[in-house]
């Protein structure tokens, strides 16, 4: 856990202040979030089929990078009622779709100008 007063928090304060540019990316952040989001988008909504999608993630990172995007308001997370035991499911929020043309335009930024890879598919496109 990082301190509050580091230097690091201090810095990434400053940034959040000066441009909102540094807090978007800070939400979308990690090396699963803009994947998972995609996923959920295309209908991968419960935690099996996420992990079924996406299989080199582990469980541990997959919960942790749900509840950040849940803390973020980019996903809710909703009961199913009608299955025994009652399952959830996550739903992207208005943030969260108004968030899927930014990926996908950021996936064809990256097939254009990702240095030294050879990109002919992204999910996102």
């Amino acid at each position: 856990m990082r301190k509050e007063n580091s230097t690091q928090a201090i810095n990434e304060q400053f940034l959040f202040q000066v441009c909102e540019l540094n807090s978007a990316v800070a939400m979308i952040s990690g090396r699963w979030k803009s994947q998972i989001v995609y996923s959920i988008s295309q209908g991968n909504n419960r935690f099996h089929l996420l992990k079924k999608e996406l299989p080199n993630i582990s469980e541990q990172v997959l919960g942790r990078q749900l509840k950040e995007l849940e803390t973020h308001a980019i996903i809710v997370k909703k009961e199913i009622p009608e299955t025994v035991p009652p399952g959830v499911k996550y739903v992207l929020t208005n943030k969260g779709l108004d968030l899927i043309p930014i990926l996908e335009s950021l996936c064809d930024w990256g097939k254009t100008y990702a240095e030294g890879k050879e990109i002919s598919v992204c999910p996102m496109s």
